[in-house]
């Protein structure tokens, strides 16, 4: 808990067409958020290169997730919505990071072992230092809460561990420059600069799964499109792929127990849940006891009406790139505003000439 005035950071890699696991567990939730906090939804452009320099169109991929935030609802007026190489502060930031970070923090990383496997030695620098990146995005607007994925917490929890060595490191010059802000850490209040940003995980579809297997992460990058439901995918397209989805011969269970075991089953509830706005309790009090023949079409059904104006209007955003240009544009200099002020500060706690 802090004294911070609470801000929202998150973003989306602009790689590979955007699915409905982004949707459901990143972009849906952001809507709501604009209302209760203020808000800065990024494009991490920068992030993209770390495993893939040579984009085949990045700028189009940009543009493509600025108008899924656009289509789903969030207002650039009340939100910042930007792309993350606008920002010089990001970069600026993750070098002194670098600086703070660990090696040994670096190669815990979970998502850097999955990403790099077994060749770890020609991995590039800057994917073994995404998650450093990562932290300078959310702390050089020193947001105070970040809606993630589980996948993204161990990078969070990395992000609250650079904030506090940083603070640690520096707080009599924090304190000496008039730069601090209470922060309670226990039972005790200290004063830092940077605040110890809280995950914002949750809702019921919040991990969606591959269509075409139960088990794995709904992906951009999985070599089969039936495996995702991609937010371009006209009604058709849906229908075809949610009826070929993989499932088991069993009737659906009417206890959210009897999903464990069942992960394609379990993953078409989630999905039902997440666009009905409903529970997965709810879900199988109503469909428990009926075969995937019955649910199916229902499924297909509520996809159709819940992404269909979505994606009408992705599609007509992406057809008017100026537009989606001077959004970002837009964007980009009202998050420059904070980011300079934040390193402003930063590089007089660290001891840099400015001026």
């Amino acid at each position: 808990m802090s004294e911070f005035a609470p801000r929202i950071l998150s973003g989306i890699q602009p790689t590979g067409n955007l699915h409905l696991g982004n949707y459901l567990g990143a972009v849906k939730r952001f809507v709501p958020l604009q209302d209760e906090y203020p808000s800065l939804f990024c494009v991490v452009d920068l992030h993209a290169i770390t495993a893939q320099l040579v984009q085949d169109d990045l700028a189009g991929q940009t543009r493509s997730i600025a108008a899924a935030y656009l289509a789903a609802g969030i207002d650039p007026k009340r939100a910042i919505i930007f792309n993350q190489s606008r920002v010089a502060g990001h970069t600026e930031l993750a070098w002194i990071f670098n600086c703070v970070a660990r090696i040994g923090w670096m190669n815990r990383m979970t998502q850097f072992k999955d990403k790099a496997g077994k060749d770890r030695e020609n991995a590039s620098l800057g994917l073994l230092a995404y998650p450093s990146l990562m932290a300078a995005d959310i702390l050089v607007y020193r947001a105070t809460h970040v809606p993630v994925g589980e996948d993204q917490k161990q990078h969070l929890e990395l992000t609250r561990d650079i904030a506090i060595k940083f603070n640690n490191d520096f707080s009599a010059r924090i304190a000496g420059a008039g730069l601090g802000t209470p922060i309670r850490m226990g039972e005790e209040t200290v004063q830092g600069y940077f605040p110890i940003t809280e995950p914002l995980i949750g809702g019921p579809a919040a991990r969606v799964m591959s269509l075409r297997d139960g088990t794995r992460k709904m992906s951009k990058s999985d070599p089969s499109d039936l495996s995702r439901i991609n937010l371009t995918d006209d009604s058709e397209t849906i229908a075809k792929k949610i009826r070929k989805a993989k499932t088991d011969p069993d009737a659906l269970p009417s206890e959210i127990d009897g999903l464990t075991g069942r992960p394609e089953a379990d993953n078409l509830v989630g999905i039902f849940a997440a666009l009905a706005e409903r529970s997965k309790q709810e879900v199988l009090a109503e469909y428990g006891g009926r075969q995937f023949s019955e649910f199916k079409p229902a499924l297909v059904e509520l996809a159709a009406e819940a992404l269909g104006p979505v994606t009408g209007e992705m599609r007509r955003l992406i057809a008017d790139p100026g537009h989606i240009d001077a959004v970002l544009r837009d964007g980009g200099e009202r998050a420059n505003e904070i980011a300079e002020a934040t390193m402003r500060d930063v590089k007089t706690i660290v001891g840099m000439l400015q001026g």
